[in-house]
């Protein structure tokens, strides 16, 4: 008998707060606050009404938040998580510096909001929890 895969979120997880910073000759920089929702089915992603980070130029800032949300699906959409997405992401603050922020930035940081998620739902002794997607980022917090 084929069990279903579980529907991920089963209730909502907000606050997931993400600050990706790697500082070395290609730096990252991407800051944000995520909420997952349970919706009833697939992936969706919005941005919170108002939400216009401080950047120059401004005209990267929706690609930024593509990216970010391109990392969370692509993490919730990975086989070795074994779930079902039926999400809706509300990305709720954003930061981002001109030195650092970029796109990779922005979807790694999607990436890890996702793992931090995961983590929230399954608890730490999952095997789907890395020590990175737990604290949040890589390297330095």
């Amino acid at each position: 008998m084929t069990q279903t895969p579980p529907r991920f979120p089963p209730h909502p997880i907000r606050g997931v707060h993400v600050l990706h910073r790697r500082i070395n000759c290609a730096p990252h920089f991407a800051e944000i606050t995520v909420d997952f929702e349970p919706a009833p089915e697939g992936f969706a992603f919005e941005v919170a009404e108002g939400l216009t980070p401080a950047y120059e130029p401004a005209d990267d800032v929706p690609r930024f938040f593509a990216a970010v949300a391109a990392g969370i699906e692509e993490q919730l959409r990975l086989p070795e998580h074994g779930i079902v997405p039926a999400t809706r992401v509300v990305l709720r603050q954003a930061r981002a510096h001109a030195w650092g922020s970029h796109e990779l930035a922005f979807r790694i940081a999607g990436h890890l909001a996702a793992g931090k998620a995961l983590c929230h739902d399954t608890g730490p002794a999952d095997v789907t929890c890395s020590p990175a997607a737990s604290a949040g980022s890589p390297g330095r917090r």
